[in-house]
C-alpha cells in the first residue's frame, strides 16, 4: 500500500496545475450538490415547521354528535408515555361571536390547558404585548383580530355563545404566531374558562399531541388508536389531512435526490476522464516501474489512491464552498429585511455527502486502473 500511495502523490504534486485545475472544478460541482441540498432541505423544514410546527400533528376528538370527551385524564397519561410523543394537550373549544358595534364577527373560543398553549402551539412565547393567562376570565386574541375590532390589552371582550350566553372577558395580552387563522380568528383562555363558557363541566372536545417527527405523525396516530382503542373516539393526523402539502414535499425530496445523484455522476466521470489521461501521460513511467518489479496490482492502485486523494481534497473544499455559499444565501437573500431561511447545517447530509464523494472518486479510479493493468512494459520500452 505505501509505495503505490507515495507515487499517486508523486503523479499529483508533478502536475499541480492540473491537479489543482481538477480539483477546483470537481470541488464547484461539489458545492453545487451540498448548497442544493441543504437549501431544500432548510426551506422544507421551514414550510413544515410554519405549516405543522405550532399545531398539534395527532389529534383525538369524539365521533359521535356528543363532541366533548369524558374521563380523559387516563387518555393523557397513557399518551404522553409514548416516547413518540413530545407534548400532549387538552382543549376545550367551540364557535362564538365577539361583538363590534351592532355586528358580530365569528371567532374561535380556545380552552387550552398549558401544555397545549405553550407546549403545542407555543402562543405564550410570540406574545408581543401584555401577558399571559394567570386566571379565570382573562383572555389573549391575535393581531390580527386586534386590529379587527380596534382592541388592545386592557379592553373587555364581549363573548356570545350559539346558546345565547354572554360573557365578557378582559384582554390582558396580544399574540402573533404568524398564522392567519390564529392570528385572526382565535380567542384563547385556560382550559376551565372555556369548560365553564361552553358548560362542558370536566369535559374537553380534543386532545392534541405534538410527536417527536412530525413525518412519522400518521405511524402515532395509529399507536393511539390502537392505545385507545375506544370506537367512540376519532384519531387524526396532519399528514392525512394535507395530502397536497405532502405531495409536494415529496416531488421536492425526489428532485433534490436527481439533482444530486447526477452532479455525483458528473464528478465520478470526471475524475475517470482525467485519470485515464494521466495514464496515458504517465505511460512510460509506469512501463519503467513495471519493469523494475511493480506488480500489476500495485501500479494500478496508484490510480486508485489518486481518485481517492482528489475525491478527499475536493469534497473537503467542494463542503466548504457550499455551506459558505448557503451561509451568504441566508444573509443576502432578505427580502423584507427578513431571511428566507435559516442557517442550519445538516450534519448526516453533510457527513453522508462527503462519504458518497470520496466514494464515487476511489470508485472512479478503477477505469484507469483497469487500463494500466493491460500496459505491458516491454511494448511501452519500446515505444520509448
Amino acid at each position: 500500500m505505501g509505495l503505490p500511495l507515495r507515487i499517486a502523490v508523486r503523479f499529483l504534486r508533478s502536475g499541480k496545475g492540473q491537479t489543482a485545475l481538477i480539483v477546483g472544478g470537481i470541488a464547484i460541482a461539489i458545492s453545487v450538490q451540498v448548497f442544493v441540498g441543504l437549501l431544500i432541505d432548510s426551506l422544507q423544514a421551514g414550510l413544515v415547521e410554519q405549516t405543522v410546527g405550532n399545531s398539534p400533528q395527532v389529534t383525538v376528538r369524539s365521533s359521535e354528535e356528543n363532541v366533548t370527551i369524558s374521563r380523559w385524564e387516563d387518555m393523557v397519561t397513557g399518551i404522553a408515555s409514548l416516547s413518540t410523543v413530545r407534548e400532549v394537550g387538552v382543549a376545550a373549544s367551540a364557535n362564538a361571536f365577539v361583538s363590534k358595534g351592532n355586528d358580530s364577527v365569528p371567532v374561535l373560543f380556545r380552552g387550552l390547558s398549558p401544555a397545549a398553549a405553550d407546549g403545542i402551539y407555543g402562543i405564550s412565547g410570540q406574545l408581543y404585548q401584555g401577558q399571559g393567562i394567570r386566571a379565570s376570565g382573562e383572555v389573549l386574541i391575535g393581531r390580527k383580530l386586534s386590529e379587527k375590532l380596534a382592541i388592545t390589552v386592557g379592553d373587555s371582550l364581549q363573548i356570545s355563545t350559539p346558546g345565547g350566553t354572554l360573557v365578557a372577558y378582559r384582554i390582558v395580552g396580544l399574540f402573533d404566531v404568524g398564522v392567519a387563522a390564529i392570528d385572526g380568528g382565535w380567542v384563547v383562555a385556560n382550559l376551565r374558562t372555556g369548560q365553564s363558557l361552553f358548560g362542558f363541566g370536566d369535559r374537553i372536545t380534543s386532545i392534541e399531541v405534538a410527536v417527536t417527527d412530525v413525518f412519522e405523525a400518521d405511524v402515532v396516530a395509529a399507536d393511539i388508536a390502537a392505545l385507545l382503542n375506544a370506537g367512540n373516539l376519532e384519531v387524526t393526523n396532519w399528514k392525512d389531512d394535507n395530502e397536497q402539502l405532502l405531495s409536494a414535499l415529496e416531488s421536492q425530496s425526489l428532485s433534490n435526490n436527481i439533482i444530486q445523484a447526477v452532479i455525483i455522476i458528473s464528478v465520478a466521470i470526471a475524475i475517470a476522464s482525467l485519470l485515464s489521461v494521466t495514464v496515458l501521460q504517465k505511460r512510460r513511467q509506469l512501463g519503467i516501474l513495471k519493469a523494475m518489479g511493480i506488480k500489476d496490482r500495485a501500479a494500478s492502485l496508484i490510480f486508485v489512491f489518486q481518485g481517492l486523494l482528489i475525491g478527499i481534497m475536493a469534497s473537503a473544499l467542494g463542503i466548504s464552498l457550499g455551506l459558505g455559499l448557503l451561509y451568504s444565501f441566508t444573509v443576502f437573500a432578505t427580502p423584507g429585511g427578513e431571511s428566507i431561511i435559516d442557517f442550519a447545517v445538516e450534519p448526516a447530509f453533510v457527513l453522508r455527502s462527503l462519504a458518497i464523494s470520496i466514494t464515487a472518486s476511489a470508485v472512479a479510479g478503477l477505469i484507469p486502473a483497469s487500463r494500466s493493468l493491460r500496459l505491458n512494459p516491454i511494448d511501452v520500452i519500446r515505444e520509448g
